[in-house]
């Protein structure tokens, strides 16, 4: 089995993308990453990839005059980088069908809640946190799934919850949550790259390695 090549897609500072790729240069996860998309020249996770010598392209839709137009431009990218399969590690842009049909069942995302609860548009960072607090819940936590063509609705690969039954504020929410994140989106990642991830209908069974 050859290295696999993947591309990270990421939106804000990039702690799952340093995490993911912490472990690929410790070995532990048989790949390298080929391509950082961001949708946001802004995107903290420039400089992680500037620091890693990673190829880096912004990608706005603001430049597109549409979705599609957008998402071709994405696909574009990924087939000249010869890319394998795409981690979403706080990505916020809904990943165009084209994309999703060519990489079926290699596009994994994190979220910060156990989903299906708190899922869906809109639904991302501090306002998942925000609604979890609010709902008066007694656990939270992360859930790693494949990518379909609708927000947060893919088969689930790995999930782990938190107590927060003693928090105070949806940022003591959120750390206790991101701890998860960096734990399992990397085991997750991993099982992917190895192919050990099989999809029956909405269940992922995981293959022994």
């Amino acid at each position: 089995m050859g290295q696999k090549k993947l591309a990270v897609f990421a939106s804000g500072r990039g702690s799952n993308f340093q995490a993911i790729l912490t472990k690929i240069n410790d070995g532990w996860i048989p790949a390298c990453i080929g391509l950082c998309i961001t949708n946001d020249p802004l995107a903290g996770v420039i400089g992680i990839a500037e620091k890693h010598k990673i190829d880096m392209r912004i990608i706005n839709p603001r430049s597109f005059p549409d979705a599609e137009a957008f998402n071709d431009a994405i696909l574009k990218e990924l087939l000249a980088n010869e890319i394998d399969a795409i981690i979403l590690a706080g990505y916020l842009k809904l990943i165009g069908r084209q994309i999703v049909e060519r990489y079926e069942n290699r596009i994994i995302n994190i979220h910060p809640a156990m989903l299906p609860a708190f899922g869906g548009k809109g639904m991302y960072g501090h306002h998942v946190h925000n609604a979890v607090y609010e709902s008066g819940a007694r656990v939270s936590g992360a859930t790693v799934h494949l990518v379909n063509t609708e927000y947060d609705s893919g088969p689930i690969v790995y999930q782990k919850c938190v107590d927060i039954s003693d928090v105070t504020s949806p940022d003591e929410i959120a750390e206790r949550v991101l701890k998860i994140e960096h734990e399992i989106f990397p085991a997750a990642v991993k099982l992917m790259v190895e192919g050990r991830l099989k999809v029956k209908g909405k269940r992922v069974e995981i293959v022994e390695g």
